[in-house]
């Protein structure tokens, strides 16, 4: 490559960071990256008060871009002080960087800050400006000056297989994560390539994440499940085990997850995983994580996400319920996005949500999470103008979470569509439970989705997401394109004289059903996320 790109790597080190892959009261791993006109590179680190300068020599990685060459370099310094600051250099002999700083965690930590952001994507594929996002992240320590490190929930480049966007997300947090540990989650929008870059042309998204993967490979701990290493990852802070949970390998991951959280003994287990399991997105899906990853969720105490550029907070989750309890599921923990993205999807508030907020304008959202013991506070607000959109402590010992809000448990079973009530749709149509065969109107719910429904004497057809089923009255054979299929019963009529079918009638539809007992709704989803709309001739 005879041309080095805008903001490519030269002689001397750029893309600075810390991060955290060991135990922090002792060790700290320093990551940069250079041209390959360096081949070895080194850190040059003493303590504070100190003038006994030690080195550590850093292990090295050619990473080839889509338009650079560069060297990646990872040091871990390691046998450091609790609770001590440090200043550091890094470099060669002849190019080396200005001098930084960062502070190992005090010893039995059980009282600390860290901040959340996500989505802060930026477009452009010659020079993404994440100038603003330097401001937000600016902006939240100054208010917050004893943040121990930066949490991401992903999607920190728009498209990252390609290197450009890396240089400009790392422009937008120089002078802040040289000093601060920055730890991210793959995103979707990470792993996201195209072919012709400049004109949008050929979209991929690699499996594993390519770019992440080289750029981190030594800035994590390398603890990952085989084949999927790097953009899943560990690392403990205090009392709290932190679990970085990437987008591909779900049933890998869920193995690791379990295994991994199983052998855990601290007293809080968060996740972050970019998809949100309870989304707010109308015509969204959660198809690849839940229920696949089900088990290795339902072992977190709460499980950050992104994706959606909205904020939404839900009730402890497990198996389908909704509870008040912290001890009784997980809280799934939607960030809204940090970098002045609008929602594409016109999200709403669902079934599981106990706070939610559409985050339409064009502002930034940050949380500051706050872990006191065995309480956990959470505020998340528009840095722009400082209003706050929830504020909320989960407190593990009195197993409570403030402010009170009750999971709805319903007296008719509702029908819920990707977490979302059927409303005036459903009104006087309840589901039925007739001889253990749970009975749902699939006419009033293809309706409300979009889709076509005729109905005739005796029989109702209804054409959704490609597929097309005719349900005949007393018959539990149904007609289909790929010929006659036989339902778990048959179908019948009930409220209003309306066809009900057995719930289960839904995956000739491909989708999945399930009941959550305590609630009293049964949730249908799909992994489409299509806008069904019926044509108008």
């Amino acid at each position: 490559m005879s041309e080095k790109p805008f903001r490519g790597s030269t002689k001397n080190p750029d893309h600075i960071f810390v991060s955290i892959a060991d135990n922090p009261e002792t060790t700290m791993n320093v990551s940069w990256r250079t041209s390959t006109e360096t081949e070895c590179g080194y850190v040059l680190y003493r303590e504070d008060g100190s003038d006994e300068v030690m080195r550590c020599d850093a292990e090295t990685e050619v990473f080839k871009s889509d338009i650079d060459i560069s060297n990646m370099y990872w040091a871990a310094l390691k046998n450091l002080k609790p609770d001590t600051k440090y200043f550091y250099t890094c470099g060669d002999d002849e190019n080396r960087s200005k001098e930084f700083y960062f502070t190992t965690a005090p010893e039995n930590l059980t009282k600390f800050k860290f901040i959340c952001v996500s989505d802060q994507q930026k477009g452009g594929c010659e020079k993404p400006d994440y100038s603003h996002f330097k401001w937000v992240l600016e902006s939240v320590l100054k208010d917050h000056p004893d943040t121990r490190f930066i949490l991401g929930a992903g999607d920190t480049t728009d498209c990252g297989q390609h290197e450009v966007q890396w240089n400009g997300t790392f422009s937008g947090m120089t002078d802040i994560i040289e000093h601060i540990p920055m730890m991210i989650a793959v995103g979707n929008h990470d792993n996201r390539g195209f072919k012709d870059y400049k004109n949008s042309i050929g979209r991929y998204y690699a499996e594993p994440a390519e770019f992440f993967d080289k750029q981190f490979k030594g800035s994590y701990a390398y603890n990952g499940p085989e084949n999927w290493k790097t953009e899943n990852y560990t690392f403990d802070y205090g009392n709290v085990h932190f679990m970085m949970i990437g987008i591909n390998g779900p049933e890998d991951v869920n193995e690791w997850m379990v295994n991994d959280l199983k052998n855990c003994d601290k007293q809080w287990k968060i996740g972050t995983y970019h998809f949100p399991i309870c989304y707010s997105g109308p015509d969204c899906q959660n198809h690849d994580a839940y229920p696949v990853m089900r088990e290795g969720f339902e072992m977190l105490d709460i499980c950050f996400s992104g994706h959606e550029h909205n904020f939404a907070r839900s009730f402890p989750l497990r198996n389908e319920e909704l509870f008040e309890q912290p001890s009784k599921g997980t809280v799934h923990y939607m960030l809204g996005n940090s970098n002045q993205n609008p929602p594409g999807t016109r999200s709403i508030s669902k079934v599981w949500h106990a706070a939610y907020f559409p985050q339409e304008e064009d502002v930034s959202a940050v949380a500051v999470v706050e872990v006191d013991g065995g309480k956990i506070t959470l505020t998340t607000y528009i840095v722009e103008d400082g209003r706050i959109i929830d504020k909320c402590v989960i407190d593990k010992e009195k197993d409570e979470i403030l402010p009170y809000a009750a999971a709805p448990i319903y007296n008719q079973t509702r029908m819920m569509f990707k977490g979302a009530q059927l409303g005036l749709c459903q009104y006087g149509n309840p589901c039925e439970k007739i001889d253990d065969v749970w009975y749902a109107p699939l006419g009033i719910l293809v309706g409300y989705i979009g889709g076509n429904v005729t109905k005739e004497e005796g029989k109702i057809t209804l054409e959704v997401y490609n597929k097309k089923v005719t349900f005949f009255e007393n018959s539990d054979i149904a007609q289909t394109s790929d010929g006659d299929k036989k339902l778990s019963a048959k179908i019948i009529r009930l409220h209003r004289d309306q066809l009900y079918m057995p719930a289960d009638a839904c995956e000739l539809f491909d989708m999945r059903w399930a009941y959550a007992k305590r609630n009293n709704f049964i949730s249908f989803e799909h992994e489409s996320e299509d806008k069904p709309i019926t044509v108008q001739p």
